[in-house]
C-alpha cells in the first residue's frame, strides 16, 4: 500500500497565526470539503484543493462539521455555543443554541436528522420539528455517531463511557470501559458495511485503545494497543479499512478489525481528524499546525500463479487460493498484513511484516484445496520478489537472489548485473528446481508482467501500457489490447488481473500459428493450434499441411474441423501409398482437383500420364467446353461417352428437353423417354415411338406406359398392336375400362376370358351392380366369387326386409350350386344339399313376402284366401327353427286372422294358441286377445269349402297337417300353384330304372287317340248298392293304365310313389303331363295332370307351376316370372 499526496493546504488567519484544523465533512458525492478551521468554515474542491468560499457565521472556533447524507445541507458547531444549518449553495439558513460550547454534531443518515452534542447535553433537530428537543448528560460529549439504519445514536464521553440513545434520546444501552475517566472516549465510529450482520462500533480512547462492540454493548475480541492518543476513527465507505490519527502525528491505515497495516501521512503536529472521500482510496487529514493534506492510497497487488492455481492477498491480511477451472476458493486468514505470496506445486509461503508461513496441501488431489501449515520461518525479511519451490525459498532484492531452506538457513546467493524484473520456477527435481530469471537489462520496452504459457515452452505473453504482446520462438511478437496485466498462461487462457478482478481472458493462438505455417512447420503449427484456434484457422492449417503432402497433421486438422470429404482424400492416398503409389504429384493433383483448383490439376493429370482423370473431373463439374478443349481431336468414342454426360448434366440441372434430345443423339433411347414421358410431352413421345423398330420392346413398353399413364389410350393401343403383345392390350382396355373393346377382343382371342371378366365383375360390384357382377364371375368361372356375391346378397336382403329379393337370390344361389356340383365332381355331394336348401329357403322366403307385406303395409293386394293358403303353406314349414327375418309370429296372426275370415275358426283358436306361447309385439297385443275372444264364440270347426283334397287318393286332408304338406293318406306330396298356393291337381311319377328322360319323352309324344263316346246316363248295380252316373264320353279309369298305377296299400307308413312303365307312357297324352327338365346332375321330374280341363302354366327356368291365368296376369305386371324374374322375352 502506498500513499500518494494529491493536494496539501495550511490555512492561516490574517495575523498567519496557524489555525487547528479540528474537524472534516466530505459532501456525500465528494466533490466538496467542509473544514472547520478557527472560527471559519472552509469549503474546498476535493479535485485539486482549491478553496471555493470561507464561510463566516461562528464568533468562536468551530470544533465540529457534519454533511448530511441527501446532500442538501451541512451543519456547523462552535465553541461560541451555536449550530449553524447551511445549504449545499453554502448559504447559512438557520441557527440554534446550547448552554455549553458544541463539540460533535451528526446527521442521521436515514431521516437527516441532525444531532448536536455539547458539555452538558444534547439536541435532536429536523426541519419538520420548530423546535430543539434536547437531553441533558451527566459528563461531557466528545463524540458521537448515527447507526446505518438511524434508529441508535452512540455518543463517547469524558468519563469513559459510551451511551446508545434511541432517536428520542432515550438510553439503551451503556457500556462503561475499564479505565473511567482516566481513559475519556475521544473518536467512534459505526462500521458502515452493509455484509456486516451485526452494526459494529470502533471506540478509540485515550487510554491509547482501540475497541470494538456490537450495538448490545457486548465487546468483539480483544482491545488494540495504540501507543498514541488517538484523536480520530473514520471507515472507508464499505467497511473494509479504518483511518486513525492521533498524537503519533501521523494517519495509519487499519483493518476493520483494528490490524494496523501501513502510514498514509506522518505530518509535524497532532492529526486532529482524518476523513476518507465516500466511495474511493482518497484520504484526507486535518492537522493541529493547519494543514491540510488530501492523499490517494495506491494497494499494490500481492498474488501468485501456477498452473491454474492462483493465489492473491484480500483486505490486505487474508489469502485467498483461487483454482481458475472449477473456481472453487479457499481464505486463508492471516491476521496481519500480507506483503509477498508464492505458489509452487503443493507448496504456498506467505510473507507477513514478521515471519514468513510455508503451506502445503492436504492432499495430492489435483482438485484438493485444503492447506496446512507446514514451516514457519520466524524472521523479518526485506525483499522486492519471494518464490517458492518444493524444499526452499527464493528472496529476491534488486540484484540480489538469496536461496533459504524451510528452516531459514541461507543454502546459495546469487548477484546479477541487472535489477531482477522477473523470476519464475521452471521445474526440476525436488530441491534441485530451474530458476528462470528476468533482468531489466534484457526487458522488452513496456512490459510491466510476463506469463509463459505453461503447455507450450515456446510461447510466453507479457503486457504493459494497454497492450498483450504473444511471441512464439523468435518470431515478431503478436499485439492486442489488453486492460490489466498478466499473471499466468495456460493453452489458450490468459489469465489477467484488473484492479482487483482476475479475469481468464480466452486468446486465440492465430497469429503465432500463422507464423509457423509461413515457415512451413505443420507439426509446430499443428501443437500451437491445440492451444486453441478458431475454426477457420483449423482449416486452415489442414489446407496448408495438405498442399504440403503432410498427410498426418492435415488428417488431424480435418478431424477436428469434421470435414470427411477430405478425410476421404487423405484416406485414399493412405490407402494408394500403401499399394505402393509414391507420385507425390499425382496426390497433389487430387489435392488441387478437392480445392477447386481445376486446372492446375488437369495440367498434372497430364504431366503424369492420367488424362482419362482430368476429362472425367471436366465432365463431373460440367465443364464440357473445358473438357472438349482437353480432349482436342480425340476418338468418336470418347466424344459419344461426353454427349451422354453432357446429357445428364442438362438433366440435373433442369433443362430437360436439351437432355432429352442431346441423349436421342448418343442414342440412349431409355434415358430420352424417361424425361419426355415425366414431362408430359406426349407429340414427341408417339414421334419417337413411331421411329422405333417393333423389336425395340423395351422402349416402346415405357412409351406405351407413359401413355396409359397420361390417358392417351388410343396412342398406347397402337403401340401394343405394334409389338403384337396382345394380353397388354387387353390389360389396358381392362384399365381403361373400355368394356366393350375388351369384349370385342375376348370374342376373338378366349384365353384372355378371366383377365376380361373378373376385373369387369369386380368393376360392377364397387358400383353396386351386384346382380351383373355375379352373372360376371359366372361368365368368368369364378364360381367361388358369384356364390359369395349372391350369399352377401342374400344376407343384405334379408337383413332389410327385402324377401322376395332374397328369395331370387337363394333361387339363383341354388343354381349356382347346381353348376359347381355338375362341373365339380369332388363338391357335387354338398352341392347337390346346398341346392336343395336353397330351393327350399327361396320358397320360403317368395311366401314370407306376401304375409310381410300384409302384416305391415295397410292394405293387402291379395285375397284372404290366397293370405289363407300362404300363411297356412308357411306354417307347415315353420315346425322347427324358421330362418332369419321370417317371424313366426307374423305367420300365426296372419293365419289366424284369415282363418277366423274364411269360417275356419278351428285353424284360427289353433293358431291363436301357438301364438300364446310367443313373444307377441306390442302393436298386435290388444287386438290379438280381441280376436282370440271373440274366435271362441265361433263353432269349433272348419269351412268344408277350405279342405283340400289329395288328387291321388281323392282323400280331404284336415287345415293343419301334422304331415306337413303332404296327404296324411297315401303321404303323396301336394303340388302347389306359386302364386295362389292352391293344390295343383298334379301327381308326380317316377320312371322304371330302364327308361331314360329322352325315351320317356318320346314315348309320351306318341299322342293316342282317346275313343269319344256320347255322353248318356248309365246304370251301375252290385250286390251292395245301386248308382246311377252320368258318361260324360271319357274312358273308364279302369281302362286308363296310369290311374291303375295310383293304388296304394292301404295304412302303409312309407311313400309308395307312382312308378310308370312303358306301356303306362305310351297311354299318356303329352298335354297332360308336365317335365320338370333339370340340368345335370338331377334328374327330371315328371308330373301328370289328374284334370286336364284345369290349365297349368310352369316356368321353363325356375319349374314353378302356377294357374294359367294367375301366371299370365302376373307376367304382365312384372314382364317376368314372378319367382326367379326370367324376362318373358327370354327364349326357353
Amino acid at each position: 500500500m502506498r500513499a500518494v499526496p494529491t493536494w496539501i493546504d495550511k490555512v492561516h488567519d490574517r495575523d498567519k497565526v496557524e489555525q487547528c484544523i479540528y474537524d472534516l465533512a466530505f459532501r456525500p458525492d465528494g466533490s466538496q470539503l467542509i473544514v472547520a478551521a478557527g472560527n471559519r468554515v472552509l469549503v474546498y474542491d476535493t479535485a485539486d484543493g482549491t478553496l471555493i468560499q470561507p464561510l463566516k457565521g461562528h464568533k468562536d472556533t468551530v470544533y465540529c462539521v457534519a454533511y448530511a447524507k441527501d446532500g442538501k445541507r451541512f451543519a456547523s458547531g462552535s465553541a461560541d455555543k451555536s449550530i449553524i444549518i447551511w445549504t449545499s449553495k453554502l448559504e447559512g439558513i438557520l441557527k440554534y443554541t446550547h448552554n455549553d460550547s458544541i463539540q460533535c454534531v451528526a446527521y442521521n443518515p436515514v431521516t437527516h436528522q441532525l444531532a448536536s452534542c455539547s458539555s452538558g447535553d444534547f439536541g435532536l433537530w429536523s426541519p419538520e420539528q420548530k423546535s430543539v428537543s434536547k437531553h441533558k448528560v451527566s459528563s461531557k460529549i466528545t463524540c458521537c455517531g448515527w447507526t446505518n439504519d438511524g434508529q441508535y445514536l452512540a455518543l463517547g464521553m469524558m468519563n469513559g463511557v459510551v451511551s446508545i440513545r434511541n432517536k428520542n434520546g432515550e438510553e439503551k444501552v451503556k457500556i462503561e470501559r475499564p479505565g473511567g475517566s482516566s481513559s475519556p472516549i475521544w473518536s467512534i465510529a459505526w462500521n458502515p458495511s452493509k455484509d456486516e450482520h451485526n452494526d459494529i462500533l470502533a471506540v478509540a480512547d485515550w487510554g491509547q485503545r482501540l475497541s470494538f462492540y456490537q450495538l448490545s454493548g457486548k465487546q468483539m475480541g480483544k482491545d488494540r494497543q495504540l501507543n498514541f492518543d488517538p484523536c480520530c476513527v473514520s471507515f472507508f465507505s464499505k467497511g473494509e479499512y479504518i483511518v486513525m490519527g492521533g498524537s503519533d502525528k501521523q494517519a495509519s491505515l487499519y483493518t476493520k478489525d483494528g490490524v494496523r497495516l501501513g502510514t498514509i501521512g506522518e505530518q509535524s503536529s497532532w492529526v486532529w481528524t482524518c476523513r476518507v472521500k465516500p466511495d474511493s482510496n482518497y484520504v484526507v487529514l486535518g492537522c493541529q499546525d493547519g494543514t491540510i493534506a488530501f492523499f490517494q492510497l495506491i494497494f499494490s497487488t500481492v498474488h501468485g500463479l501456477y498452473k491454474d492455481r492462483y493465489a492473491y492477498r484480500d483486505s490486505m491480511t487474508d489469502v485467498i487460493v483461487q483454482h481458475l477451472i472449477t473456481e472453487q476458493k479457499v481464505r486463508i486468514k492471516c491476521r496481519e498484513l500480507v506483503k509477498k505470496i508464492a505458489i509452487y506445486r503443493s507448496r504456498l509461503a506467505i510473507q507477513l511484516p514478521e515471519k514468513i508461513l510455508i503451506y502445503e496441501l492436504h492432499s495430492d488431489d489435483s482438485s484438493d484445496m485444503h492447506y496446512r501449515v507446514k514451516e514457519k520461518i520466524c524472521k523479518r525479511f526485506e525483499c522486492n520478489l519471494l518464490v517458492v519451490c518444493s524444499q526452499h525459498i527464493i528472496l529476491c532484492q534488486e540484484k540480489r537472489l538469496q536461496c533459504l531452506s524451510f528452516t531459514a538457513v541461507r543454502e546459495k546467493e546469487w548477484l546479477m548485473e541487472s535489477l531482477i524484473r522477473y523470476i519464475k520456477v521452471i521445474g526440476g527435481p525436488s530441491g534441485r528446481e530451474g530458476l528462470l530469471v528476468g533482468l531489466k537489462n534484457g526487458a522488452e520496452p513496456n512490459a510491466n508482467s510476463v506469463a509463459w504459457n505453461t503447455q507450450c515452452e515456446d510461447m510466453l505473453c507479457f503486457s504493459g501500457s494497454g497492450y498483450l504482446n504473444i511471441k512464439a520462438s523468435n518470431f515478431p511478437v503478436h499485439q492486442q489490447k489488453l486492460q490489466g496485466f498478466v499473471v499466468g498462461y495456460n493453452g489458450s487462457k490468459i489469465f489477467c488481473l484488473h484492479v482487483y478482478s482476475m479475469a481468464a481472458v480466452e486468446v486465440p493462438q492465430s497469429a503465432p500459428m500463422y507464423q509457423y505455417l509461413e515457415r512451413r512447420m505443420f507439426q509446430e503449427a499443428y501443437q500451437i493450434a491445440c492451444l486453441g484456434v478458431t475454426d477457420n484457422d483449423w482449416k486452415d492449417l489442414a489446407t496448408e499441411a495438405l498442399e504440403g503432402l503432410d498427410f498426418h497433421t492435415a488428417k488431424k486438422a480435418f478431424i477436428r474441423v469434421r470435414d470427411l470429404r477430405y478425410l476421404e482424400l487423405i484416406n485414399s492416398i493412405e490407402e494408394r501409398k500403401k499399394r505402393g503409389e509414391s507420385n507425390n504429384q499425382l496426390f497433389l493433383a487430387d489435392v488441387y482437383a478437392y480445392q477447386g483448383k481445376f486446372h492446375e490439376a488437369a495440367k498434372l493429370y497430364r504431366k503424369t500420364g492420367h488424362d482419362s482423370r482430368a476429362l472425367s473431373m471436366y465432365t463431373d463439374l460440367r465443364m464440357f467446353e473445358y473438357a472438349k478443349d482437353f480432349l482436342g481431336s480425340a476418338d468418336p468414342k470418347d466424344t459419344k461417352l461426353l454427349m451422354k454426360k453432357q446429357a445428364d448434366w442438362a438433366k440435373n440441372s433442369k433443362e430437360p428437353r436439351a437432355a432429352a434430345d442431346m441423349y436421342l443423339t448418343a442414342g440412349e433411347h431409355m434415358k430420352a423417354i424417361e424425361i419426355i414421358g415425366e414431362h408430359g410431352w406426349m407429340d414427341m413421345l408417339i414421334d419417337l415411338a413411331r421411329k422405333l423398330d417393333k423389336a425395340e420392346r423395351e422402349p416402346l413398353s415405357r412409351c406405351a406406359v407413359f401413355f396409359k399413364k397420361f390417358n392417351h389410350h388410343g396412342y398406347a393401343a397402337e403401340i401394343y398392336n405394334k409389338m403384337g403383345d396382345l394380353k397388354a392390350l387387353v390389360q389396358l382396355h381392362v384399365d381403361a375400362r373400355h368394356w366393350d373393346e375388351a369384349f370385342s377382343l375376348v370374342e376373338k382371342h378366349s384365353q384372355f376370358r378371366d383377365d376380361v371378366y373378373v376385373p369387369y365383375a369386380q368393376w360392377l360390384a364397387e358400383h353396386d351392380r351386384f346382380e351383373e357382377a355375379q352373372r360376371a364371375f359366372h361368365k368368368a368361372g369364378r364360381q367361388a366369387e358369384a356364390v359369395r356375391v349372391l350369399e352377401q346378397l342374400t344376407h343384405n336382403a334379408v337383413v332389410e326386409s327385402r324377401f322376395n329379393d332374397a328369395s331370387y337370390y337363394y333361387w339363383m344361389l341354388s343354381m349356382q350350386c347346381l353348376d359347381i356340383a355338375r362341373d365339380n365332381t369332388e363338391k357335387k355331394e354338398e352341392m347337390l344339399k346346398k341346392f336343395h336348401s336353397f330351393q327350399h329357403l327361396a320358397e320360403l322366403y317368395h311366401v314370407y313376402h306376401s304375409v310381410h307385406r300384409y302384416m305391415s303395409e295397410p292394405f293387402s293386394s291379395n285375397m284372404p284366401e290366397i293370405l289363407f293358403n300362404i300363411s297356412r303353406f308357411l306354417f307347415h314349414n315353420l315346425t322347427r327353427d324358421a330362418p332369419m327375418g321370417i317371424s313366426k309370429v307374423d305367420t300365426l296372426y296372419a293365419l289366424a286372422k284369415q282363418s277366423k275370415l274364411l269360417g275356419a275358426y278351428k285353424v284360427a283358436r289353433h293358431a291363436f294358441e301357438k301364438l300364446q306361447g310367443l313373444k307377441i309385439p306390442s302393436r298386435y297385443q290388444d287386438s290379438m286377445e280381441l280376436s282370440c275372444l271373440t274366435v271362441r264364440s265361433k263353432p269349433y270347426r272348419d269351412s268344408e269349402d277350405l279342405i283340400p283334397m289329395c288328387y291321388r287318393c281323392s282323400t280331404n286332408n284336415p287345415l293343419l297337417n301334422n304331415q306337413g304338406n303332404s296327404c296324411i293318406n297315401c303321404r303323396q306330396p301336394f303340388i302347389y300353384s306359386a302364386s295362389s298356393y292352391e293344390v295343383l291337381p298334379l301327381v308326380e311319377f317316377y320312371l322304371e330304372d330302364d327308361i331314360s328322360d329322352e325315351e320317356a319323352v318320346s314315348l309320351i309324344d306318341l299322342e293316342v287317340p282317346r275313343v269319344q263316346t256320347n255322353s248318356s246316363w248309365q246304370e251301375m248295380s252290385s250286390a251292395e248298392s245301386q248308382c246311377l252316373r252320368m258318361d260324360d264320353g271319357t274312358e273308364d279309369p279302369e281302362d286308363d293304365p296310369f290311374t291303375a298305377k295310383l293304388s296304394f296299400e292301404q295304412g302303409g307308413r312309407a311313400f309308395v310313389p307312382v312308378l310308370v312303365n312303358r306301356a303306362v307312357l305310351r297311354s299318356m297324352s303329352r298335354r297332360d303331363v308336365l317335365i320338370k327338365r333339370w340340368p345335370r346332375p338331377l334328374s327330371w321330374q315328371y308330373y301328370r295332370s289328374l284334370l286336364p280341363d284345369v290349365s297349368i302354366t310352369m316356368c321353363p327356368s325356375c319349374f314353378q307351376m302356377f294357374h294359367s291365368e294367375d301366371y299370365e296376369l302376373l307376367v304382365l305386371q312384372h314382364n317376368c316370372c314372378p319367382y326367379c324374374r326370367r324376362p318373358i322375352d327370354e327364349p326357353s
